[in-house]
């Protein structure tokens, strides 16, 4: 192997079309990502390729593949640049304005914090908040987001995480059904509708009422909390939901909860946040904001 270049010589613009290549496996992509042409992507892998006096990729039938000698390498150069935009981020988020990148699930987003935002936004104009949802949770570090909401039971290495409330759980239907099911056992026949993130919760709500001759699968699943709730709504079955997601509803008259006292839940919804950005003036600005919001009524 040629001799390596010192710290200050390093070819940023080569490791950087190296690991975009690395990770599309396609020279055509990673110069769609980086903006520039493919000559340039061949041109600085070829550099980088004499720099280190190895090959780091392969052409097959099958297309690009990388050498043993890439495949050694990619690995740390991805940590690499995942640290220098780690670095940059610290200095980004210590600045009290700009943007929050904050993740979370999209029913809880548009059934809790949305109808909140405005309230934040009020005491904190200077501060944009990004909304990004996702069904898996987000990797805060990889993926450059400041912070999350997590719905768990708080136990996330390497995250500083508060806890915000817990959920319980409640069956919840059209008015229509109301006359209809007055005990758990009168859910027996009916059509229960599921998300496919909260897959247990008609499971967990059965066990506790004791009912265990009726099927927890049965009825039809959707793909968000939202989609079972207006699936609800239209009358098409029954859904089992925390209360605060269907506060609108109820008020509205569009549901009703079909028995008094909701099933309270362990795990509860979390707002998390890398260690080290505990105390950056923005993500201590949601946190503290969220604890207080939590105590008031939707």
């Amino acid at each position: 192997m040629a001799h390596l270049p010192s710290r200050r010589l390093l070819p940023l613009n080569a490791l950087k079309a190296f690991e975009a290549a690395g990770r599309h496996l396609n020279f055509t992509a990673a110069a769609e990502e980086l903006s520039v042409t493919l000559s340039a992507i061949s041109h600085q892998i070829r550099q980088l390729e004499e720099l280190l006096g190895v090959p780091l990729f392969h052409r097959t039938r099958k297309g690009l593949v990388l050498s043993t000698e890439g495949q050694l390498i990619l690995p740390d150069v991805q940590r690499g640049f995942d640290f220098l935009a780690s670095a940059l981020s610290k200095l980004e988020a210590r600045r009290g304005e700009g943007t929050l990148t904050l993740s979370m699930l999209s029913t809880f987003a548009m059934r809790w914090f949305i109808p909140r935002l405005p309230r934040f936004q009020e005491s904190y104009p200077d501060i944009e908040v990004r909304i990004t949802t996702s069904l898996k949770p987000a990797d805060l570090e990889r993926e450059g987001i400041d912070c999350a909401i997590r719905y768990g039971d708080g136990d996330w290495p390497g995250l500083n995480a508060t806890r915000l409330f817990a959920e319980a759980l409640v069956p919840v239907a059209h008015p229509k059904f109301k006359d209809t099911i007055k005990k758990p056992i009168d859910l027996k026949g009916q059509k229960l509708l599921h998300s496919q993130n909260r897959r247990e919760d008609w499971r967990v709500w059965l066990k506790a009422a004791g009912q265990s001759d009726i099927d927890p699968i049965i009825g039809q699943m959707f793909e968000t909390r939202s989609y079972a709730i207006q699936a609800a709504v239209q009358g098409m079955g029954i859904a089992v939901m925390d209360p605060a997601m269907v506060a609108e509803e109820i008020a509205g008259g569009r549901l009703v909860s079909l028995f008094d006292t909701p099933l309270p839940l362990t795990n509860a919804y979390w707002f998390v946040c890398l260690d080290h950005m505990a105390d950056a003036p923005r993500i201590k600005a949601m946190r503290d904001w969220l604890v207080e919001e939590v105590k008031v009524p939707a």
